[in-house]
């Protein structure tokens, strides 16, 4: 008689593979959680109920395929678990270690809203793609057949990095411009290494340099090459250039030393986790060692900034958020994560003002630079409360009068999100359409943007989201593009 190795969510609990203990793993860059064994890999995917309708599929930016790799890896069919899993996702492995599946499909589970514990859908994806890479099975490919048209993809994040490995399977040629020295975009630089080894990138895009995608590196599009000079070069162009802008307060004396953006902060703690110099770094302006953190915002990347400071032997770190923790926009399990590593949470606070350069022998502990600027000695703190719904349904935060203090810091950190760079201006390219938010207008079908020829994907179209959602919408434009290259887009419009 068969054995059943589905719908085991009766019988088996729910079990993420082991967290390392946090004052282990507080003070080191490795991922947090170890790898699963093949038995309990397999154990975790029988829980699957097989549902008819898979609203985990359904909730994937991706679609991917769920039930089915999960039911392959309950088998023991681990091969064809990920030959179902690379169909639909380009960078499985980086999904499964970094997409907040408890927004999406673990937050979805059939089994997860009947009360048995969602299966653990991230940590299986994560280890069939980890199997595969271990036994050999990712290799470099070859096109069945080259072809003579190029396309130019301008930002080596995850859209640009999907639509060139969808291209260059069907043939065609592709190069990537990226102003960065090492491609991945925010994979690369913006994520830490305890949430995404950086190991785990760099084997992608040397699977793409192998496989005949040129990467031109260190290339500032408007500076060392113009946008025009890449058309004239291409058949086609893909912008994915990703959001950079950050996003800043208006606040007295917010041009104090110590007040840095969350982008510079984590492109340098990466950048030191690579063995690079970092001279912003090593002289403090970008090392949280010893100093009194406060991190401004609580979306994923302030949780980023949070944790990395604590791993950098941060004196005391506090996130301050306008809103309670049920309104966090950030993983509510990287904030479990923060907690447990010793970040204290200060919700329902907002900054009014930074203080100066204090005097007297507290002044001797602060520092200048070499232009005189004073460093920030402390954040003035606005207690707030949720007041009534606006038109989407979320409450407003509101000022309690009265109830501000002052919270010393040596580094403030501000994760306020980002906002698109003004590429037409920047770049010179008249007749490139934008929208009131200054994201690039592109169809949302096609991804083709009011230029002939050139498409637009990723955080430059929608605004700063998923790394799921650009590769969704590279691989989307990559199709697109084929057609446009091939005729077929135009053969099926006549």
């Amino acid at each position: 008689m068969a054995t059943q190795k589905m719908l085991t969510f009766v019988s088996t609990p729910r079990e993420m593979p082991e967290k390392r203990p946090a004052s282990e793993r507080s003070e080191d860059f490795h991922e947090i959680y170890r790898e699963f064994a093949a038995s309990k890999a397999a154990e975790q995917s029988g829980r699957c109920s097989q549902c008819g309708v898979p609203y985990c599929q359904s909730h994937c930016p991706l679609h991917n395929n769920i039930p089915d790799w999960l039911r392959l890896t309950a088998e023991g069919r681990l091969k064809e678990a990920w030959q179902v899993s690379q169909a639909t996702n380009t960078f499985p492995e980086i999904c499964g270690r970094i997409c907040p599946q408890d927004r999406l499909c673990e937050g979805n589970c059939v089994i997860e809203q009947s009360g048995h514990g969602t299966v653990t859908i991230g940590a299986v994806e994560k280890y069939i793609t980890d199997t595969a890479w271990d036994n050999g099975w990712i290799q470099p490919f070859t096109p069945a057949q080259e072809r003579a048209e190029s396309v130019g993809i301008i930002g080596a994040g995850p859209g640009g990095l999907a639509a060139a490995d969808m291209l260059r399977r069907q043939g065609f040629q592709v190069t990537i411009y990226d102003r960065y020295d090492r491609a991945g975009g925010l994979m690369t630089y913006g994520i830490p290494g305890f949430k995404l080894e950086k190991d785990i990138v760099m084997r992608r895009n040397k699977l793409l340099a192998d496989s005949g995608v040129e990467f031109v590196l260190n290339c500032n599009v408007g500076e060392d090459i113009s946008f025009d000079a890449i058309r004239g070069k291409h058949d086609a162009v893909l912008i994915a250039t990703g959001v950079y802008k950050t996003r800043d307060l208006d606040l007295d004396n917010a041009d104090h030393g110590g007040i840095v953006r969350a982008i510079d902060y984590l492109t340098a703690s990466n950048k030191v986790d690579f063995g690079d110099d970092v001279p912003d770094f090593e002289d403090g302006e970008l090392n949280a060692r010893g100093k009194r953190v406060v991190v401004i915002g609580g979306g994923d990347t302030a949780m980023d900034c949070v944790r990395t400071a604590i791993r950098q032997g941060a004196q005391s770190v506090k996130c301050l958020y306008r809103r309670d923790r049920a309104n966090m926009p950030g993983s509510q399990r990287e904030v479990q994560n923060a907690e447990e590593e010793g970040v204290e949470f200060v919700w329902m606070s907002a900054p009014g003002a930074f203080a100066g350069h204090v005097t007297g022998i507290a002044a001797e502990a602060q520092e200048r630079d070499v232009d005189g600027i004073p460093t920030v000695a402390g954040v003035r703190i606005q207690k707030m409360r949720l007041g009534q719904p606006d038109v989407s349904g979320r409450q407003s935060p509101e000022l309690i009068e009265g109830a501000d203090y002052d919270e010393p810091a040596d580094l403030v950190i501000k994760a306020l999100g980002f906002e698109p760079e003004d590429l037409p201006k920047l770049w010179g390219v008249e007749g490139l359409e934008v929208t009131r938010w200054g994201t690039i207008k592109a169809s949302f079908q096609t991804h083709m943007t009011s230029i002939a020829g050139v498409y637009a994907v990723g955080d430059i179209v929608r605004g700063a989201s998923l790394v799921v959602w650009a590769i969704r919408d590279g691989r989307e434009a990559a199709e697109s593009i084929a057609g446009y290259l091939t005729g077929d887009a135009r053969i099926a419009a006549e």
